[in-house]
């Protein structure tokens, strides 16, 4: 977050003095060299060290986020469970070892759904007159895991034509009926579940089977 928001900050700054840069952090690691080097952009000394001050904290994150993505890998490799974690799509080593972190071995939940209310991912309900409605998800839970789940959800679904088919069944009937991001919500919630089968009952990820149809 705070590299993303030091390239928002460069790209800003930059746009106020009439330089336009594509979004993206990798257009300003390729343009700030040469930016701080063109004389005739006529940017001010004082202005100058600062894009270069910028650069350089620029520099610093990403070795800090290099060394923990290597701690990060490391841990998954000495940890069994989260080797089985990572087997399930949408599931990475940030991913599983957050949970990890967070819940253990997932035997404080009885269920796989008392883990998904937990983290926020179990939409609200509504009923009148016998009818059921599905409301949003509650913003209460871990907050952390929710957005870590669905940006994984997010993947899976991007590449869903790639999935087991029972999965990409599940996902095209759901996305016949409902908008992408319900389905996506749901799709975090069920990876959540899974997760807590993995962790909780010490098995390896099973893809879901396609059911065929008469």
């Amino acid at each position: 977050m705070r590299r993303t928001a030091v390239v928002n900050q460069i790209r800003g700054l930059l746009l106020e003095r009439g330089v336009t840069l594509p979004k993206g952090r990798s257009h300003v690691d390729e343009a700030l060299p040469e930016i701080l080097q063109d004389a005739d952009l006529k940017l001010s000394g004082s202005f100058r060290l600062l894009l270069s001050e910028l650069q350089l904290e620029l520099e610093q994150l990403a070795e800090h986020i290099q060394q923990m993505d290597s701690a990060i890998q490391h841990t998954v490799k000495e940890n069994e469970a989260c080797q089985r974690l990572t087997t399930i799509p949408g599931v990475g080593p940030v991913i599983a070892t957050a949970l990890i972190a967070a819940i253990g071995n997932g035997s404080g939940f009885r269920k796989g759904r008392d883990l998904a209310a937990w983290v926020g991912m179990v939409p609200r309900e509504y009923s009148t007159g016998g009818k059921q409605k599905l409301l949003g998800i509650s913003k209460r839970g871990n907050n952390y895991l929710r957005t870590l789940f669905v940006q994984g959800a997010r993947a899976v679904m991007r590449y869903r034509a790639k999935q087991a088919p029972g999965l990409n069944h599940w996902l095209t009937q759901l996305l016949a009926r409902t908008h992408q991001n319900v389905v996506i919500v749901a799709l975090a919630n069920k990876l959540i579940r899974m997760a807590w089968a993995v962790l909780c009952k010490n098995e390896v990820y099973r893809a879901p089977a396609l059911v065929a149809s008469d």
